[in-house]
């Protein structure tokens, strides 16, 4: 039959084109479907109940969808009782293209998918146009896009884990609209690696201030607490000031370990540039170091180099040392999974590359429902554990007998 229908089309036009095959067959397809459903309907009521009075067809009613192939007029049956006298109007639900339903499913699909990349809703409307011939508004865009806003919701407040053996928590910024007035706010991220060592996006907040502050990270391990998570092994987080207190307040056993990375750049900005990779590759020793003992020789053989020219430098890193040391409880192999923030980084980058083309969103909604859509895109790519993560669960076994059985 497709050979048949093939043979008389001639160039990709009379195939794909506005009035080409593969539209007419998409319209015959659907009609034929909608007519299977209303034979089905007839037949369901006929066996369901024999007392109402029963419904025949009732002619068609004229409809235009939008479709991947463009504008589709469309033939919906109805249905109508057999009675003339009777007042009972039809009783037909398609299921396919549902009543007041101006768009084929598939649609909505690429609309969404378009969205979590940061295409603009006008911009979407001209893609849309351009690609399918399919005339689809603005408004109607944003109708589509606020169809995730319970998704949202419900992922918001979804139970977790009683337990992720590491949670990496970190912050980035976007502008919101409020009260009339442009804002920067700290939208609160945080990550964790499960038992099978597989990332998960715990949950999304946005913070009251516009500086990220320890107060509101002690609000958000609350709300991870009366989610389920009982405990955390290891929690990486940046030198922000108060912050290992906030998670002490609320997970006493976990231990704090600092973002190497965000402390080597709190670190570098006492530097002038001339001298950053100088002091960036003499800070290597310290964290690289294979024993704690090593590593406080290598931050005094820093401190007395550097110490004169740039001393905080030097103080930055005692007056954190607590929650630098717990990386040399681990092998070498496995201490990179450990002391950055390189897997919350990435995901910050990846949606970082869509809220820019957002100047300032119009609100909190839409910032949560742009970036629900965007992990969604994300978490795809996390298809397996994390490197080295059979070495790390068993020093984890070994360190936390009792919070952690393999």
């Amino acid at each position: 039959m497709l050979d048949e229908l093939l043979s008389d089309c001639q160039s990709p036009e009379e195939i794909l084109g506005e009035s080409g095959l593969l539209k007419q067959l998409t319209k015959r397809l659907v009609e034929r479907a909608l007519a299977g459903e209303l034979n089905h309907h007839l037949k369901t009521r006929e066996v369901v109940d024999e007392t109402v009075p029963s419904n025949s067809r009732n002619g068609h009613s004229p409809k235009t969808v939008q479709s991947e192939q463009g504008e589709l007029e469309l033939a919906i049956p109805r249905d109508s009782p057999q009675e003339r006298l009777c007042q009972r109007q039809g009783t037909f639900e398609p299921v396919l293209v549902p009543k007041h339903q101006r768009r084929l499913s598939g649609l909505d699909e690429k609309i969404l998918a378009l969205y979590a990349r940061g295409t603009s809703t006008r911009d979407i409307a001209l893609q849309l146009e351009e690609l399918y011939g399919a005339h689809v508004s603005p408004a109607i865009i944003s109708e589509v896009t606020d169809t995730v806003s319970e998704d949202v919701k419900a992922w918001q407040c979804r139970p977790l884990d009683e337990l992720y053996p590491i949670v990496y928590l970190d912050a980035l910024y976007v502008n919101i609209k409020v009260a009339g007035r442009v804002s920067k706010r700290a939208v609160y991220v945080v990550l964790g690696i499960n038992r099978e060592g597989n990332k998960d996006l715990l949950g999304l907040w946005i913070g009251e201030a516009e500086a990220e502050g320890a107060k509101f990270w002690l609000k958000v391990l609350t709300d991870l607490k009366n989610r389920g998570l009982k405990d955390i092994l290891m929690a990486c987080c940046d030198g922000l000031k108060g912050f290992p207190q906030a998670i002490e307040a609320v997970y006493p056993q976990t231990q704090v370990q600092l973002c190497i990375v965000h402390l080597i750049r709190n670190s570098l900005r006492y530097v002038p540039w001339k001298d950053s990779k100088a002091v960036a590759t003499d800070l290597k020793p310290i964290y690289r170091a294979a024993t704690l003992e090593e590593a406080e020789a290598a931050l005094e053989d820093f401190a007395t180099k550097w110490d004169e020219h740039y001393p905080a430098v030097s103080q930055i890193w005692l007056r954190h040392w607590e929650n630098i040391i717990p990386i040399f409880d681990y092998p070498m192999e496995i201490r990179r999974v450990i002391y950055t923030t390189n897997a919350i980084e990435s995901v910050n980058r990846s949606l970082r590359k869509v809220i820019k083309t957002k100047a300032v969103f119009p609100d909190e909604e839409s910032v949560f429902k742009l970036m629900y859509l965007a992990m969604n895109n994300i978490s795809k790519r996390w298809n397996r554990p994390i490197k080295n993560w059979r070495a790390a669960l068993s020093h984890f076994a070994i360190l936390f007998p009792e919070r952690f059985k393999l």
